[in-house]
């Protein structure tokens, strides 16, 4: 029910001046004063007020003043009624200013035409409201206290959707929930048709304790035909439910028969902040000790879901590109953690910004990338792009300034500009490992994949690499066996023999540390680079103007509807292909040591494994696992199931990533 106005003041469709923003104020008061130079009277000044979003604004009205009315060297108070003839709102408010003529001291210009008229530069001073002056440079680099506001959440609501029951969408219908809450949306797995279909899925949402957002829950069906029709619907007041609770509801559609059945706890949230760089969290020594005690290894099972603390000082950004017409931008930076997401302020044309601010993170999976995305603030319209860096938290150096090139979209190729970052992240080991195993955290609702002829052609030379390193085992062991080579083929027979004969179970699990082992040797001596693949799969990223081209032209045949359905049999290829590379890449990457971190971890579960497998028998183990599996929904009814080993590689970049 509020709005975040701001005005622009526009001469001949040139903006002159953009005010601040005041956020949620439907009477806002600017205070400000600006002076507009203007050429000819015989023009209109416009003023135009419009609500602004993170990505866009909306327009609320305008009103002119026609500056010929103007007397000169004479403050008047206009009331401007704002309209807009797109609305059907009658009454769409009205706006205050004070206006005063003047002409240009020192700026007397005799014009030399047949005409002989003199040509005045004139000034009009214009004050929203009538209070004092306040500088557009102290505007432009002071984050104000209502944009931090609306930007810092202050608890979580995590949902675990359970099941629906008695929902009956008819045929062979697939079924999906949508969840919103203000502007974050999560879409569930889609199920089969099922009276009683079952998601075991867990989202996490936001919450901002200053808003009365209302979590709307969608049941969705889909057919073969991919049509889409909206079965039900549901509310849930999250501000009503007690906090530090989990509170377990079925909650019945609205217009439909059928119900959900889904777990709701609100929890309080720290850990989040935006500060000037005088008062960073790390910069007080009492402070970084305390935080860093919460994550030390004796608090290792207490508030397990407290990974850890991260910081980020953004300094300054150098060489930007340049994105008005005048040769500047107007930039400001948007640091991206998982869901989370913290943006700096606006510093006006300008291609080197300063911000000079420190934001906080929590810290919910050690594994996740932190995206730093600069943007140039285009008014009314969504900002473009600048540039954007992407760095994993375990590879983060503590308290050392770095500078990072700024690269495209899709990270694949270098952009113009650079930024510089102080990152400091603090985390509990033994948390970030229990957190390893369980599944990664769903992202918000993002558009649909397109085909690519540059990423199916990736894929498939990828499914490519893996198919031969296996084809070429398999010809290795056919050679030992057809005796191509007497000394190969008797050395690989007595390994064969001595292995059968004296194998146990327990030596799978020490046989695959000694891989670990010989591959960190390689790559402490420098016979392995890691970067071969990554440079490798640069190669593969490639693409010339040509092929862009080619794939724009697909998706307009796409608007035919066979061809749409041939596209997305390929779409499914293309993915299937991607997980297939994704999955032997991620294996071969763990033995590499890419991330000591998770190579670490996988040393110490096969240790573990070897000395269990050693010391008990294998009947005993699998009658421990059987056990816990047949319990496990006895234990816990609504436990979300889950591969620890799928969820484990989930965290080990592939080589494209």
């Amino acid at each position: 029910g509020t709005s975040d106005p701001y005005v622009k003041f526009k001469l001949n469709g040139k903006t002159l001046y953009k005010s601040k923003v005041v956020y949620k104020n439907l009477n806002p008061v600017w205070d400000e004063t600006v002076v507009l130079p203007v050429q000819t009277l015989d023009q209109k000044l416009w003023i135009k007020v419009y609500d602004r979003d993170l990505t866009s604004s909306d327009f609320m009205g305008s009103a002119f003043v026609a500056l010929t009315e103007l007397e000169l060297n004479r403050t008047t108070e206009q009331v401007l009624k704002l309209e807009d003839p797109n609305s059907l709102e009658d009454d769409m408010g009205v706006i205050v200013l004070n206006l005063s003529l003047a002409v240009k001291q020192g700026d007397f210009k005799r014009n030399v035409s047949g005409l002989g008229n003199q040509i005045y530069s004139w000034n009009v001073w214009v004050s929203c409201c009538q209070l004092a002056f306040q500088s557009s440079f102290m505007r432009s680099v002071r984050l104000s206290d209502s944009l931090r506001e609306k930007q810092l959440w202050n608890g979580l609501v995590t949902i675990t959707l359970l099941e629906g029951k008695n929902i009956s969408g008819g045929g062979l219908a697939e079924i999906f929930i949508l969840l919103k809450l203000g502007d974050q949306r999560y879409k569930s797995k889609t199920l089969c048709k099922s009276a009683n279909p079952q998601w075991r899925e867990q989202f996490d949402f936001h919450y901002f304790s200053d808003r009365k957002d209302m979590l709307d829950i969608e049941v969705w069906r889909k057919d073969n035909k991919k049509h889409e029709e909206l079965l039900g619907m549901c509310q849930v007041d999250v501000t009503a439910l007690p906090t530090k609770q989990t509170h377990c509801l079925e909650l019945p559609l609205e217009k439909h028969p059928g119900s959900l059945l889904m777990l709701i706890a609100v929890a309080p949230c720290t850990g989040v902040s935006i500060s000037d760089l005088c008062v960073c969290p790390l910069g007080d020594p009492s402070e970084r000790q305390r935080i860093s005690q919460r994550y030390c290894i004796k608090n290792s099972f207490r508030d397990i879901k407290d990974i850890g603390f991260l910081q980020v000082k953004v300094l300054k950004a150098v060489d930007l590109l340049a994105a008005d017409f005048a040769g500047k931008s107007d930039p400001f930076c948007v640091l991206e953690l998982g869901n989370d997401s913290l943006q700096t302020h606006t510093v006006y044309k300008n291609l080197n910004p300063e911000w000079n601010k420190v934001f906080t993170f929590p810290i919910k999976d050690i594994h996740d990338v932190l995206e730093v995305t600069v943007f140039d603030e285009d008014g009314d319209k969504p900002p473009d792009f600048l540039g954007k860096v992407a760095i994993p938290l375990l590879s983060i150096r503590n308290g050392k300034q770095s500078c990072y090139t700024l690269k495209n979209k899709d990270l694949e190729r270098a952009s113009k500009g650079v930024i510089y970052l102080e990152l400091d992240v603090l985390f509990n080991p033994v948390k970030a490992s229990i957190r390893t195993f369980k599944p990664r955290e769903k992202r918000f609702t993002e558009e649909n994949r397109k085909f690519s002829k540059k990423i199916l052609s990736r894929n498939v030379d990828r499914v490519k690499k893996i198919t031969m390193a296996i084809w070429n085992t398999i010809q290795f062991l056919r050679s030992c066996f057809l005796w191509e080579s007497t000394v190969k083929s008797v050395i690989a027979f007595v390994v064969f023999v001595v292995t059968v004969w004296s194998v146990e179970l327990y030596m799978v699990p020490l046989a695959l540390l000694v891989l670990f082992a010989y591959n960190f040797s390689l790559v402490k001596t420098g016979k392995v680079n890691n970067t071969q693949d990554a440079q490798a799969s640069k190669e593969l990223m490639g693409l010339d103007e040509d092929e862009d081209e080619d794939d724009k032209e697909s998706e307009k045949k796409g608007l035919i509807d066979r061809i749409h359905m041939v596209q997305e049999i390929i779409i499914a290829v293309q993915s299937i292909l991607e997980e297939i590379a994704s999955f032997g890449e991620r294996i071969k990457n763990t033995f590499n040591w890419t991330v000591p971190f998770l190579s670490v971890l996988a040393c110490l579960v096969l240790a573990a494994a070897t000395v269990v497998l050693y010391f008990i028998p294998l009947r005993y183990i699998v009658l421990i696992w059987g056990i816990n599996k047949f319990t496990k929904k006895l234990r816990n009814p609504y436990a979300i199931d889950n591969n620890e080993l799928l969820d484990f590689l989930s965290r080990v970049p592939s080589d494209v990533q």
